[in-house]
């Protein structure tokens, strides 16, 4: 197993100089024992220049992930980021230049964001070519400035119906640009289960969005070639049967709302992350919906 050190929950490259280069030089015997293959950071975009990746390729960092957050300025001003997002392209190409492995980090359900607002970025992001990509939903924390914005009653982020909808698809559109979204949603806390005011937390958002993404797929592939009340079998799968089946089998009890009846079946000799459709010998379908 290939082991990288991370240094994240924060800003690394703006920290005092000398204590993020006693950091660095700490990993070093991990770094040169092979312990590890490589050091990832988080930073700001507006903390990234040519002197600090010189320093940080010196002491074997490999990855670069920079919090990105929104691609709107509008949105960015509006909380208080303190960067633009011509920084954010500016970083991302010099760190490729670098040859460090990108990272961008967006959120969704910012103040004076919207559902397309979050879908540009996801296009601007793309854009920048990252390697990998992390969602994070807004959480509205106490003692914060969204959480004194909540509290007035000047903010409301999206509800866990509206993220999964909208976290769906940015999932299908960074597959679609061949981009690894590897991580979507916050990890649980004491802190978060302690201060946090609203936002759609759920502690497996990714399965519920790969689910949504599912019952979308098929019911797209459903309307075009299937007449309702016909019993249909779903062929999936076996590691694919939670994500079709939805959280508590909240995906077929949707399909039989919509007037389909549904039996789902595992096949080994299905691709993962594809189905098939059929209801009658020769009349079956199939569609890939997500990587």
């Amino acid at each position: 197993m290939q082991l990288e050190l991370a240094f994240f929950g924060g800003s690394f490259t703006a920290l005092n100089y000398d204590y993020m280069v006693s950091l660095l030089e700490a990993a070093q015997p991990f770094v040169t024992g092979g312990i590890i293959m490589g050091i990832r950071i988080s930073t700001r975009p507006d903390a990234i220049d040519a002197s600090v990746l010189q320093c940080l390729k010196q002491y074997g960092v490999t990855a670069i992930e920079l919090g990105a957050q929104s691609m709107l300025d509008t949105v960015l001003t509006a909380n208080q980021r303190g960067h633009t997002a011509q920084q954010v392209r500016e970083a991302s190409a010099l760190i490729k230049t670098f040859g460090f492995e990108l990272g961008l980090q967006m959120m969704t359900g910012l103040y004076q964001d919207t559902v397309q607002g979050a879908k540009q970025t996801a296009i601007e992001i793309a854009k920048c070519k990252p390697d990998t990509v992390r969602i994070y939903p807004t959480v509205i924390m106490k003692h914060t400035y969204l959480g004194q914005l909540y509290e007035s009653g000047n903010y409301h982020t999206l509800s866990l119906e509206e993220t999964v909808d909208l976290c769906s698809e940015l999932l299908a559109f960074f597959e679609q640009e061949q981009i690894r979204v590897i991580r979507l949603g916050l990890h649980s806390s004491p802190e978060l289960e302690r201060d946090r005011l609203a936002g759609p937390w759920h502690p497996a958002l990714r399965e519920l969005c790969e689910s949504r993404r599912y019952r979308t797929a098929v019911l797209q592939d459903l309307e075009h070639s299937f007449v309702k009340g016909k019993k249909i079998e779903l062929f999936i799968h076996p590691k694919d049967y939670s994500k079709a089946v939805g959280q508590k089998k909240s995906n077929l009890q949707f399909f039989t709302s919509m007037g389909y009846l549904i039996n789902i079946k595992t096949n080994e000799t299905i691709q993962r992350n594809r189905f098939l459709l059929a209801y009658a010998v020769n009349e079956q379908k199939g569609v890939e919906v997500c990587g």
